[in-house]
């Protein structure tokens, strides 16, 4: 068993943040899910602007909480300049804020082939 396997997760889920609170509701929804699948997971929600939390906010939380593994899943289909520049930038000033927590980013989520089969698969049907 790995460290990371062993010590206690945190996950975030980073959307990009809208001004309307609707906006919100399917990256919450996701949370959902995975706090459904599996009990007593830490799960937070984080947003890059225009609504909170923030990343840095919601690791954050997530650390007061009991965890030492944050994994972030960007929620975002393309891989623009936030994912290429301010993700990691951003998850840089996570690690030096509290440098006993490994910090995973990873891959947006428009770079799993799953999810882009399963958006086929909604088209097709």
């Amino acid at each position: 068993m790995t460290l990371l396997a062993s010590t206690p997760l945190g996950i975030v889920l980073l959307a990009h943040g809208s001004r309307d609170p609707q906006w919100q509701a399917p990256i919450e929804a996701v949370a959902a899910h995975i706090r459904t699948r599996q009990p007593g997971t830490k799960v937070c929600c984080a947003y890059l602007e225009l609504c909170a939390p923030s990343l840095p906010e919601a690791a954050t939380y997530l650390i007061a909480t009991g965890a030492f593994h944050i994994r972030v899943f960007p929620i975002f289909l393309g891989v623009g300049k936030h994912a290429r520049e301010d993700f990691p930038l951003l998850i840089e000033q996570i690690r030096v804020a509290h440098p006993g927590v490994a910090i995973e980013l990873l891959p947006t989520a428009g770079e799993y082939g799953q999810l882009t089969a399963l958006m086929a698969d909604i088209a097709l049907s």
